[in-house]
């Protein structure tokens, strides 16, 4: 690189600095005392002309400065420690006067006699500048290239980066004309809500007080599955009767049993809700048979609409575990499923002995994975005799393989004389002290004991299987709870549609206007929440009125029932029905019906928030 008038060819070390500096003074010290020349300090009175007062940067001719003397150049300034492409550069025309320039973009009028400038323009070099940098050091990463604008007299130095393109981000690589993609529905969530919070900017006051005349005919369109059109987007929903009755309508859910003074929802880890209420049958072993032979009765009712796609879906809520039966073609199921959430081993035995075939999709997920990865594992190591592989794959059964497999069938198959059989081949059968077969099956009833009352121990049941399962709670003494204060009291069945023995019951819905702080400003929020046993249709149903009153802009947090959160899992063989399974007497609104056939993408988590901004949904799990 070609070196510049007064300009440092390479850093200094501070020693080497001070030593001129000391060597400087005395020279001008000199000077000064034989020309009687004043000056600044630091200052040299026989520096050449166009000293570089602040290197790097365009030379100064001392005679252009007004003022006091040329300051000293930076004897630590270096081209690679003080070079940056955004700083602006001068540069001289060839009159002498000094413009600025940007560093990247450089516009320079053509005048008319210069025609050899403009040919050279649409060549190699665009413009001629002169006593600019044009050596400057340059990142070895990097290429530059010279484009050229519409009307030939702008050009841009534009730096490509020569590195993958796939180490961008996706914003850098994207077109900037392009918009992220619309969500206009969030993925279906098979669990329970406890409580909805909305929030919006625009008032939510139309959702509660309605008429007497809207809640009549609100309940009358649930009953009758009716459901009314609305426009994309209303001006004024608290005018609108449409909406306030389909707001009631989505509000309504089926119970039994009721009772009113004990809230039934939820029953697990519910005994403080029943603690000091009145429960007659909980001595009477008379008033217990009639309410657990009613109970029954509305089971097999809610089967029968089941089995014959009259009902979507519904749950049985016990003190110990949740069940969600759902019909044919519901979830990417073509077959009737009922999920099992939490389980017990006593619970999987006797649901064995009965002859219910069941899986336990969150457990053989992990052993598929676990073997995918064994897999790849002995791919990448093929050097390695297959003898030692087999010998440690022995090994660690007992450790890590059997907790995964003692999920599906809570046994082993292996038998157990034979994995002892290596120690006799060893000829120390007799020193080695074998466990009993009573040790064995205490280390085997562990490994199942593990997963209870874990989401891992959800259970999966599905086809003809399910009516054997419905005799199976209609006869399980387990369902019921034996002392506490829950004892002698039925589960609670819930469903989206009437059934026999059902109480009709409607969500609570409560709006409160409130101010939060943004900024340094107060902003008026508008809240609505919701309680109650929140079914999956009830939550799509209340978030499209949403989305058409509050103009396309709210957001809501969702309170799961935690053991229902395991329930958007997938089956063992789950495959997209689509719209092969008619569900259009079901009694739910089509849109609804649509987002359940889906299979759920959520896993074994379930929705906690979702936002709506511009018709457009976010949601986090």
């Amino acid at each position: 690189m070609s070196q510049q008038a007064g300009y440092s060819p390479s850093f200094k070390r501070p020693a080497e600095i001070m030593r001129m500096r000391r060597k400087r003074a005395r020279s001008e010290a000199g000077v000064f005392s034989g020309h009687g020349s004043t000056g600044s300090p630091g200052q040299s009175a026989s520096s050449p002309d166009s000293v570089r007062p602040f290197s790097p940067g365009p030379l100064f001719n001392p005679q252009s400065r007004s003022g006091g003397g040329i300051k000293r150049r930076n004897p630590f300034a270096n081209i690679e420690n003080t070079y940056s492409p955004r700083k602006k550069c001068l540069v001289y025309n060839d009159d002498g006067n000094a413009e600025a320039a940007d560093r990247y973009k450089v516009k320079k009028t053509l005048t008319e006699g210069d025609e050899d400038m403009s040919t050279e323009c649409r060549g190699v070099l665009p413009l001629r500048l002169t006593q600019v940098e044009k050596h400057q050091h340059r990142d070895t990463s990097r290429k530059e290239s010279v484009t050229f604008s519409e009307d030939d007299s702008l050009f841009e130095e534009e730096e490509e980066d020569v590195k993958s393109p796939l180490l961008k981000s996706p914003q850098a690589i994207a077109p900037a004309s392009i918009a992220p993609p619309m969500c206009t529905e969030y993925p279906a969530d098979w669990s329970l809500k406890t409580r909805l919070l909305f929030t919006s900017p625009l008032s939510l006051s139309w959702a509660q007080h309605p008429k007497a005349q809207e809640e009549a005919l609100g309940l009358s369109q649930h009953c009758r599955a009716q459901f009314s059109t609305l426009p994309h987007s209303l001006q004024d929903p608290r005018s609108c009767s449409e909406l306030r009755c389909a707001f009631q309508q989505s509000l309504v859910y089926w119970q039994h049993p009721s009772l009113p003074w004990i809230s039934l929802f939820p029953r697990i880890n519910a005994e403080r809700n029943f603690t000091g209420k009145s429960t007659p049958w909980a001595q009477d072993t008379a008033l217990q048979q009639s309410l657990m032979s009613e109970w029954s009765v509305s089971l097999s009712s809610l089967y029968n609409l089941l089995k014959s796609r009259l009902c979507p879906y519904f749950y049985l809520c016990s003190y110990q575990f949740t069940v969600l039966f759902r019909a044919a073609g519901l979830g990417g199921s073509s077959s009737i499923t009922a999920f099992i959430s939490p389980t017990t081993r006593g619970f999987r035995e006797a649901m064995k002995a009965e002859g219910i075939e069941f899986s336990l999709p969150l457990v053989e997920e992990r052993r598929k994975s676990r073997e995918q990865q064994n897999l790849t594992e002995s791919q990448g190591e093929e050097e390695e005799p297959k003898e030692k592989a087999q010998e440690c794959s022995e090994l660690k059964e007992g450790e890590d393989c059997r907790a995964s497999d003692e999920g599906g069938n809570d046994g082993y198959d292996e038998d157990e004389d034979g994995s002892f059989s290596w120690l006799k081949e060893m000829g120390v059968q007799d020193k080695i002290k074998k466990p009993d077969s009573i040790s064995i099956q205490l280390r085997k009833e562990g490994h199942a004991v593990s997963l209870d009352h874990k989401p891992e121990s959800v259970v999966c049941v599905e086809g003809s299987h399910t009516f054997t399962l419905i005799n199976f709670l209609i006869n399980c003494r387990s369902v019921v709870a034996s002392a506490g204060s829950q004892a002698g009291l039925p589960p609670t069945l819930l469903a989206p549609i009437a059934f026999r023995g059902a109480a009709m019951h409607t969500l609570k819905a409560r709006s409160v206007n409130v101010k939060t702080q943004v900024g340094s400003t107060f902003q008026n929020i508008s809240s609505l929440e919701v309680t109650g046993p929140i079914l999956p249709s009830s939550l799509y149903t209340i978030t499209t009125l949403l989305r058409s009153a509050q103009k396309g802009n709210f957001s809501a947090a969702l309170y799961t029932h935690t053991p229902t959160a395991v329930m958007n899992t997938h089956t063992a063989e789950q495959q997209d029905t689509g719209g092969s399974v008619d569900l259009s007497g079901c009694g739910l609104h089509p849109a609804s019906i649509q987002q359940l056939q889906q299979p759920s993408s959520l896993g074994k988590t379930a929705l906690t928030h979702i936002s709506m901004n511009n018709y457009s949904y976010t949601w986090k799990n």
